[in-house]
């Protein structure tokens, strides 16, 4: 779910929980190493709207109780034992992936006020060192955080939010050693080396510099992990003393500070799912007061950048696709503003970046993101050329107005990541660097399509699809559907080495764009979420009945994958269409709606209102409840079941999966596979270092091979 105690061992050790977990093994008959652990049932009543359900397993609700901890271990102890047989698959497998990866690497590096920054990995690490060089790349590096070193004795460890005062000396980062997001942020002086004794807990990890090079301004979270007040610190001054500048009193909004890329202003940003506001300040007057750029109101949204003296604002009002205007600094209410960018009907417009000639528009037409370059002085736009079927292209770091290059992101399903330079005036382009795949990958062995399923009502839904091009079409090729269809997130269409692993067996990998997602402008996304959420899951089932239709698979041999709000789907796929998948992996999915979105103590509850709905309301309620995948389990038959989870998610708490295994183990009617595999070190992201998380995906492939008989 795309939710926005370094607790390392805290099982091991404790003797309740060893005798706890003895019991439960023994009373499930875990000595045959056949049968799964029984959840207890204790019966408790939810009742809303004068309507009373029933959740045998809400006591699974508690991560400090030792019998939820040990349920969980007894999980995974048996979810071992029954993927045993391919341990020697997963170690291939994980060796495969990791081989593929350059071990020593280092990205393109960015200009930005004097120096060159870049980020590259040594050779056995998990973790990454940040690095910058003064004026050009030939000076000696120097090394503003090695990680690896930071990250000793952590189970889990991430860091983020890295922003280096203006005078170049500060650097001011976040981290997050406990898998929850929230972050503590620390301050280095990168002249001396040396960790001031500043420390800001309790943050979302990273804040906004003033110009003064003493001043920052960060948010903080609430006890439901929503980023609610901001403050103002003071180098070299006491914490507790910090000023508070804004605190959002409406649970349904978050809010956020950060800088303007010309450096000129700072942003407070509060925003829902339908609604925005702003507040901006300019940098080199900390000690003033922020003013209301625009007042927020229902459904209006919108997102700002400044060059010059004015505002550069990317907006949906009277734009259901939105659109991108100007207003003067010094007039920033709504009837100041002038089109620069139209709205379209048939085209989304997705972000933009302004340079001192020229303007970059990233936009989205049929499906495809498109790059549009705007002259000021000519007067003229032109769109860039991307050749292949089937792709992803995005606006990259370009920090410096005053340049004719855009830099930009690009991949495919059959391309790996590239980073290019284009020159605007001359309509030249240079590759800086595209991912090494090591081995014998060839992107001229691999195919990527697009075709289009018809939905129940009538809509077409792509779907892209990759796979070998020596594979031979039949309907016996073993085929993974990949979906989301949440929060207007478009899945587009990347490469990613890891996959090569499916593909070189005999896979097809297929992306179902479906509703709630937002490929195919922003009524794709309205279509798929609040009352009309149930068309994000018959869209995805229509997207499967299409390739089995058109002969790229068989349901005996079709399997699905989706994570967070894609666990959402997978799990009302499965109950509305069990039949149609051999099997289904479900990653930290988000399968407990109702009960989530009635307390507003977890966090992002009352912020998704407006994606879900509020069961509060009757209406809401009783759609939610038609749909949720853990309310609507039943006594039949289910496809083979991977799910997985990480006991700190933030996001999607841990017991919304184990709850929903617990009531599939006791309620359905097969034997397939259900098994439930928790982190019990992380969080909603998995384990923090870079090769790491292969171990994982090396399981999960192994899942899908050992179901579709591949065993090498």
């Amino acid at each position: 779910m795309a939710r926005f105690d370094n607790r390392r061992g805290v099982y091991k050790g404790n003797i309740l929980s060893i005798l706890v977990l003895s019991f439960l093994v023994s009373c499930s008959g875990f000595e045959q190493k056949t049968k799964p652990p029984v959840a207890q049932k204790i019966r408790k009543e939810l009742t809303t709207h004068g309507q009373t359900r029933i959740d045998d397993y809400y006591w699974l609700n508690d991560r400090n109780n030792p019998q939820v901890l040990a349920y969980l271990e007894a999980e995974n102890v048996y979810t071992d034992v029954l993927m045993a047989h391919t341990d020697k698959l997963q170690q291939k497998l994980y060796q495969e992936i990791s081989g593929r990866i350059k071990q020593t690497d280092e990205s393109v590096p960015y200009k930005k006020n004097g120096y060159y920054y870049y980020t590259r990995f040594e050779s056995g690490q998990e973790y990454p060192v940040y690095c910058r060089k003064k004026g050009t790349m030939e000076p000696a590096e120097e090394i503003m955080l090695n990680v690896n070193k930071m990250a000793q004795g952590y189970a889990y460890y991430h860091v983020s939010g890295r922003d280096v005062s203006k005078d170049n000396t500060i650097l001011a980062f976040g981290v997050d050693t406990l898998s929850r997001r929230k972050y503590f942020i620390c301050f280095k002086n990168l002249a001396s080396g040396e960790m001031l004794p500043d420390k800001l807990e309790n943050t979302t990890g990273s804040v906004a510099w003033a110009n003064d090079n003493k001043t920052v301004f960060y948010t903080v979270k609430d006890e439901s992990l929503r980023p609610y007040k901001i403050l103002r610190h003071v180098l070299g001054t006491d914490v507790s003393a910090d000023a508070e500048v804004y605190a959002e009193v409406d649970v349904t909004f978050n809010a956020y500070v950060y800088k303007t890329r010309s450096d000129q202003y700072l942003m407070i940003q509060s925003t829902s799912t339908l609604s925005t506001e702003y507040r901006y300040l300019e940098a080199d007057h900390p000690l003033q007061d922020f003013k209301i750029l625009q007042p927020r109101e229902k459904d209006l949204e919108y997102s700002v950048d400044n060059y010059q003296d004015k505002f550069y604002i990317l907006t949906n009002y009277q734009a259901k696709n939105f659109r991108l205007i100007e207003t003067p600094v010094n007039k920033t209410s709504r009837e100041n503003w002038k089109d620069v960018v139209a709205h379209r009907d048939t085209v989304l417009l997705e972000s933009f970046e302004v340079f001192k000639d020229y303007l970059v528009v990233q936009e989205r037409i049929r499906g495809l993101q498109q790059l549009r370059i705007f002259d000021w002085k000519k007067k003229d736009n032109y769109y860039m050329n991307f050749r292949e079927a089937t792709y992803e292209a995005g606006i990259s770091t370009n920090p410096d107005f005053d340049t004719p290059v855009v830099r930009y992101e690009y991949s495919s399903l059959t391309t790996p990541h590239s980073t290019f330079d284009y020159n605007m005036q001359s309509k030249e382009q240079t590759l800086l660097k595209q991912d090494e795949v090591l081995g014998n990958f060839k992107p001229e062995n691999y195919q990527s399509e697009r075709i289009y399923a018809m939905a129940t009502d009538g809509v077409k839904v792509p779907v892209s699809l990759v796979y070998r091009k020596d594979l031979k079409r039949q309907d016996t090729n073993p085929l993974l559907l990949y979906g989301y269809g949440s929060y207007g997130a478009s899945m587009d269409p990347a490469f990613h080495p890891e996959r090569l692993s499916l593909l070189d067996r005999g896979f097809i990998f297929a992306i179902a764009h479906i509703r709630g997602g937002q490929e195919m402008g922003r009524d794709w996304y309205d279509k798929g979420k609040l009352l009309y959420k149930k068309n994000s899951f018959t869209d995805f089932v229509a997207c499967a009945e299409n390739l089995v239709a058109q002969k790229y698979t068989e349901s005996g041999k079709l399997f699905a994958m989706g994570g967070s709000a894609g666990g959402l789907l997978m799990g009302a796929v499965v109950n509305l269409r069990p039949d149609l998948f051999k099997g289904v992996i479900a990653a930290v999915p988000y399968v407990d709606v109702v009960t989530t979105m009635l307390d507003p103590s977890i966090p992002l509850t009352t912020a998704e209102y407006d994606e879900w709905g509020n069961p509060n309301q009757k209406e809401d309620y009783d759609y939610m409840l038609s749909y949720s995948p853990y309310d609507n389990v039943e006594a039949k038959n289910y496809p083979a079941l991977l799910v997985t989870t990480g006991l700190h998610d933030s996001q999607v708490q841990y017991w919304e999966p184990a709850k929903w295994v617990a009531k599939l183990r006791a309620m359905k009617t097969d034997k397939n596979l259900l098994i439930l595999k928790t982190d019990m070190a992380s969080g909603h992201g998995g384990a923090s270092g870079r090769f790491a998380r292969y171990k994982i995906i090396a399981f999960e492939y192994a899942f899908l091979l050992d179901l579709a008989g591949i065993n090498n």
